[in-house]
């Protein structure tokens, strides 16, 4: 995305070797911007902000643990736990949102 490669010049991190192209630059994911001398024209995008929330439809979990899983134990797995309703994962994914 455009908005991730709005990288403050002094904060670029290099991406690439010294006399990069644009395309090359692109294909291993970088963004490329040679408008400022001495500064790296190919550089690392901003990472995605993400939001992680659980997901509040019970028939779309995705079963994250086992059987009998304790929430503790799920927790520590890094999901999301509820014990309710019968039939559907109790120990189940975060739905991740790219904002």
């Amino acid at each position: 995305a455009i908005c991730q490669c709005k990288v403050a010049p002094m904060e670029r991190k290099n991406c690439g070797y010294p006399g990069i192209s644009a395309v090359e630059c692109k294909k291993i994911g970088c963004c490329f911007n040679d408008s400022i001398p001495n500064m790296p024209w190919c550089f690392k995008p901003k990472p995605k902000k993400v939001k992680r929330s659980c997901p509040t439809d019970a028939h779309a979990r995705r079963n994250c643990g086992f059987p009998g899983i304790t929430a503790k134990q799920c927790e520590r797995k890094g999901c999301c736990f509820k014990s309710h309703p019968a039939g559907v994962p109790w120990c189940f994914y975060h739905r991740v949102v790219e904002e």
